[in-house]
């Protein structure tokens, strides 16, 4: 059997920002993708989706984005820069290789492969993201809907839903971006259980959120230990979104109360025919495959402080929501949070 140093599991940003870190800290990292690419779950989302924050905020530790350092990247730039950036690390990357389990085994851990192949490592570093498993609300009635129903993970394009009546469920960037979207070519509400929470993109002056972020200090500070439960973020705004709301393109609404069949019926008592749902309610990490270590918790919870698993020693966590600031789901973020570990990780297998 193949025995490994570390093995990261997952190859999109955060997978790749702790092999950086790692194999600065003299370690061996190899970087397990499921995928075919090391891209993550960034070529999946829709096609007009860019960041939220500019070019010269968006790098992974060594190498920076290129190009205009004050344009917004969009999707399939993002992808470019992390291919890029797998090219460049000096790390072992093996793509179709996806983690069905881990387990502890003497020395270290055990992990099975899909395909039913085992391979052993010292250390592990789940790096899949807060991203890979959509979270679907318990919605009433709405298993019942005789419409089409979708996570925002598999809606592309607008145009598929011309002329329909759409409810996209959510409050976030990604609801209010792809609502605003569909708007131009559909009838669509914004339903959500609390009013949209705004920052501007640009305020203070015109310079960018982030700039602001970063030189209070906000974006570094530690509290992920005070925010363990996903929230809704407030929509990050140059002030199109707010102005779309407004003119009520979309409209926006308070959750409806059910479903049955294809009539929604609102908090008003209004009851209205319905094509489309989107489900735009954020995502939960993915981390089934640690379920046989006992490292998590209630609801899938994960047991960590920063990033350190508290339930095993060699177990460590890069790219969670919240893991220890505002930006350590972000590419802007994972870098200092993997830098984090990797140091830690490095001292426990020194004494190991």
């Amino acid at each position: 059997m193949e025995f490994l140093d570390v093995a990261v599991i997952g190859g999109g940003q955060s997978g790749l920002a702790a092999a950086y870190a790692l194999h600065k800290q003299g370690l061996t990292p190899v970087v397990l993708e499921a995928s075919e690419k090391a891209a993550g779950s960034r070529p999946h989302y829709y096609d007009s989706l860019t960041l939220f924050s500019p070019a010269r905020y968006s790098s992974l530790p060594g190498l920076p984005f290129g190009g205009d350092p004050d344009r917004y990247p969009h999707r399939d730039e993002v992808v470019a820069y992390r291919l890029r950036y797998a090219n460049h690390l000096d790390a072992e990357i093996r793509t179709r290789h996806r983690v069905s389990h881990v387990r502890t085994q003497p020395g270290g851990f055990l992990l099975t492969l899909a395909d039913g192949s085992e391979l052993a490592a010292r250390a592990v570093v789940a790096a899949t993201g807060g991203f890979g498993s959509p979270n679907l609300p318990a919605l009433p009635g709405l298993d019942s809907f005789t419409g089409t129903v979708l996570h925002v993970t598999d809606y592309r394009t607008p145009e598929l839903f011309a002329e329909q009546r759409v409810i996209v469920v959510g409050a976030g960037n990604s609801a209010v971006q792809v609502a605003t979207e569909l708007a131009a070519h559909a009838r669509v509400s914004l339903a959500s259980r609390a009013p949209v929470k705004w920052f501007k993109q640009r305020p203070l002056g015109g310079r960018d959120l982030h700039f602001w972020l970063k030189v209070t200090g906000l974006d570094i500070a530690p509290l992920g230990r005070f925010q363990r439960s996903p929230t809704t973020m407030a929509v990050i705004d140059n002030g199109r979104y707010k102005a779309a709301l407004s003119a009520g393109a979309p409209d926006r609404r308070p959750i409806f109360t059910r479903i049955e069949g294809s009539k929604v019926t609102w908090q008003d008592g209004v009851v209205e025919d319905v094509d489309a749902i989107v489900l735009a309610t954020g995502y939960r990490p993915d981390l089934g495959y640690l379920a046989p270590l006992g490292a998590l918790g209630g609801q899938s919870r994960v047991l960590h402080r920063d990033g350190t698993s508290l339930t095993h020693p060699g177990l460590a966590y890069v790219g969670l929501e919240w893991q220890r600031s505002l930006s350590s789901a972000s590419l802007r973020g994972v870098g200092r949070d993997a830098h984090r570990i990797a140091r830690r990780m490095a001292a426990h297998l020194a004494r190991s």
